[in-house]
């Protein structure tokens, strides 16, 4: 065996996909390794060998496990790994498709066939806090007395004035996402919500659709924009592996 085989005794799991035979996707892994499957009653794990550390979480480690997932994604509809996972050689890679059997073949049946679909709707304005001065009474009102008459706020005016903008803030966000998610349901199989990044973010969705119905999908967003004016700016993405509906903790 040579020293570089010696080396790479890990097994990294990128996913988890249905399958029955052996097969290769290049080299498109970790460092440029190769990228094939361990089958295991009718289960394969997506692996490249890897040197049996931890992979730090760089630009370019990140971008070949996606780059991975995406390959994969063109065939079928895989149950994408963390980042990170490294497998102590072939044999700990079939124990995980033997132990997690019944789990795996659960989440194929939820998400096969399918993409996940991403859609994020952010205020279009130059100043979010003056867009709420400008289109609520409240905040506005509070604004005038705290601040008018050339009059220097207390430190607690200040303080309540940015807890009216949060509060008004997260009663948008939560009204607005409900009216998309019930117009977007009857074009997706799944939706779930995940955290705004930002001030300027009304809503973050993760859409579970079929394959098949990508262009339905934008047809519900455009449907969706058109119950919001122009201070509102929708984006969607995808089609990615289905990130948000697999939930799967391998033990190693």
């Amino acid at each position: 065996m040579s020293k570089k085989n010696l080396k790479r005794n890990g097994r990294y799991l990128y996913a988890i996909i249905e399958a029955s035979e052996e097969k290769t996707f290049g080299s498109i892994g970790m460092d440029g390794s190769d990228v094939y499957l361990i089958v295991e009653d009718k289960t394969a794990a997506v692996v490249s060998d890897v040197p049996n550390k931890k992979i730090r979480p760089q630009r370019k480690n990140i971008a070949a496990h996606h780059a991975v997932l995406n390959k994969i994604m063109e065939e079928i509809t895989p149950l994408p790994m963390a980042f990170g996972i490294i497998a102590d050689g072939e044999q700990a890679i079939r124990k995980i498709l033997a132990d997690n059997r019944d789990v795996f073949r659960e989440q194929f049946a939820t998400v096969s066939g399918k993409v996940e679909m991403g859609m994020r709707i952010s205020y279009d304005v130059p100043n979010i806090f003056e867009y709420f001065i400008s289109t609520d009474s409240e905040i506005r009102a509070a604004r005038d007395q705290y601040f008018g008459g050339n009059r220097e706020p207390s430190q607690e005016a200040k303080l309540e004035l940015g807890r009216m903008f949060n509060r008004q803030l997260n009663a948008n966000r939560e009204e607005y996402t409900n009216q998309v998610i019930e117009i977007l349901d009857d074009y997706c199989d799944d939706i779930k919500e995940n955290k705004c990044r930002n001030e300027q973010e009304v809503t973050s969705l993760a859409c579970l659709i079929n394959r098949s119905d990508q262009k339905r999908f934008e047809e519900g967003v455009f449907e969706s924009a058109r119950h919001f004016d122009n201070n509102f700016s929708f984006e969607y993405n995808g089609p990615w592996s289905p990130h948000n509906f697999v939930n799967i903790l391998i033990e190693l």
